[in-house]
């Protein structure tokens, strides 16, 4: 099911940050148009907005970007463990951007709120195939247990929810989250993983090797309707995949 996988493996959680970088100015600034990009939190995407604050603040189009994320924690956006947060501080407040293109999702208010709110936002901004919103490029990262956004391995079901965005809880803390689901995700015309550690090697390796364990993981499920998938790894995730893939 995962014939368009592409597969990029690099030296450390540093060079992928870079690959990546690279790859997102190059689409970028490829044609002139409105681009409509999610982004992931996390300790590689952490590394990846340092490098495009640093090193391509003047090359990136700011101006025809729009932002959004892929999941969000519910609380406030000066609390830490806030996505928005970490890629305000790492990011935006770094590059010149109005601040109308960045589309965050309302964590201070109640889960339901938070989510209706993210859905009527997506609905006024972005155009839809099929009636469901397309994203240039979502950017995604991967748990341990296999979970990417906030889709679990124990909430399967959000993989085909007709809902834009749902509200997911974290298993063990019980943290309620707003994640695109499963359709939206794979609606997207580029999806690009980021994974990096070797604690991710053992379900990297479930999902590249085809393994039976990878159906129960919610990282397996993500393909691209029409759009182009790419995995950006280091040598430690991809350690225990077996070649040729």
């Amino acid at each position: 099911m995962h014939k368009s996988r592409e597969l990029k493996i690099y030296k450390d959680s540093n060079a992928v940050a870079k690959a990546f970088a690279e790859m997102l100015v190059e689409i970028t600034t490829s044609n002139e148009q409105t681009m409509h990009i999610a982004l992931s939190g996390g300790s590689t995407p952490t590394l990846l907005f340092d490098i495009l604050a640093r090193e391509y603040s003047k090359q990136m189009p700011w101006n025809r970007i729009h932002f959004w994320w892929g999941d969000e924690r519910c609380v406030p956006p000066t609390d830490n463990e806030s996505n928005f947060k970490m890629a305000n501080d790492h990011l935006f407040s770094k590059i010149d951007i109005n601040p109308n293109q960045i589309h965050r999702a309302k964590g201070e208010l109640s889960p339901e709120k938070t989510k209706d709110y993210y859905i009527s936002e997506i609905k006024q901004n972005l155009e839809t195939q099929n009636g469901i919103p397309v994203f240039d490029l979502i950017i995604l990262g991967m748990g341990n247990d296999g979970h990417t956004a906030s889709i679990f391995p124990d909430q399967l079901d959000l993989l085909n929810s007709n809902t834009i965005c749902a509200v997911a809880t974290h298993p063990e803390s019980g943290q309620k989250r707003i994640t695109l689901t499963g359709k939206v995700i794979n609606n997207a015309k580029h999806i690009s993983f980021l994974v990096t550690g070797k604690s991710k090697a053992d379900r990297i390796a479930e999902i590249f090797n085809n393994m039976e364990e990878a159906h129960k993981l919610p990282t397996y499920y993500i393909q691209p309707e029409n759009g182009e998938l790419i995995f950006f790894l280091d040598k430690e995730a991809a350690a225990s995949i077996e070649y040729p893939i």
